[in-house]
């Protein structure tokens, strides 16, 4: 899978989800945890990332620099299905 395309998935998901259909409130570099996303939004987004991507979130996995941003989730989930092919 492309990195374009787990944006776009993941971009959808959060648009749907955390900003009620407001995409124009979302940049890839903005901040989501706190500003978009709280503790259990955090959740939610584990959830979709685990069943959308068919990876495993590790509890050590759950921080800033994998979740905060657009940019750093597509990162992530890249790596994250990398590591599995």
């Amino acid at each position: 899978m492309q990195a374009v395309d787990i944006e776009r998935e993941v971009r959808k998901f959060v648009v749907e989800h955390f900003l009620s259909g407001h995409a124009e409130k979302l940049r890839a570099d903005g901040s989501l945890l706190g500003d978009v996303i709280d503790s259990m939004g955090v959740l939610d987004l584990v959830a979709f990332l685990q069943a959308r991507f068919d990876i495993t979130v590790d509890d050590e996995e759950v921080v800033p620099g994998n979740l905060d941003t657009i940019n750093n989730l597509v990162a992530y989930v890249a790596r994250k299905l990398e590591a599995k092919a």
